[in-house]
């Protein structure tokens, strides 16, 4: 029986990608709002998804 759910490296790794996706996030919507492309749009919604899924302990 595993003393733990999750490891801890996989645990650092993904709170330390859950503070990097916000600042993305928010270049990207800047980016999107000044240059829309449909790549930027899809982009920013797989960032997001990414972020609310992290935040949510779905991943």
């Amino acid at each position: 029986m595993s003393r733990w759910k999750y490891h801890p490296t996989f645990l650092r790794l993904k709170y330390g990608c859950k503070q990097i996706l916000l600042p993305l996030i928010a270049f990207q919507f800047f980016r999107t709002i000044i240059f829309p492309t449909s790549f930027d749009v899809i982009l920013l919604g797989l960032l997001a998804l990414l972020y609310v899924s992290i935040t949510l302990d779905w991943i």
